[in-house]
């Protein structure tokens, strides 16, 4: 090999989304297999998990906080996981499946 440099270039890029150099190849949303889980908190307190989406960390904040406007409810995001409170897996799963996400429900 006479020339085995590793160039990077951003030319295959051509979508508006925001890019993680970090994360080799975007995996489109139905390919990605998403799971809303339940979980009860102390105190009593039920929340809804999203688990499994394969997005860098600004997606996942833009889609957090669509979520908890949508859901009129508050939330976090965790170790690659949006926490929803409330049992909100029904709004959820209709946002994220207009978005292309394949979802499951899960648990609970």
């Amino acid at each position: 090999m006479a020339n085995s440099k590793l160039v990077y270039s951003t030319e295959d890029i051509i979508s508006d989304d925001i890019y993680d150099p970090s994360v080799t190849e975007r995996v489109s949303p139905r390919d990605q297999r998403v799971r809303l889980h339940l979980d009860r908190k102390k105190g009593g307190r039920v929340i809804s998990i999203v688990k499994g989406l394969i997005e860098n960390d600004e997606v996942l904040k833009i889609l957090m906080r669509e979520l908890k406007k949508r859901c009129a409810t508050g939330g976090s995001l965790k170790n690659g996981e949006i926490i929803i409170q409330g049992n909100q897996r029904d709004m959820i799963k209709e946002i994220l499946l207009k978005k292309g996400y394949s979802v499951k429900l899960s648990g609970g």
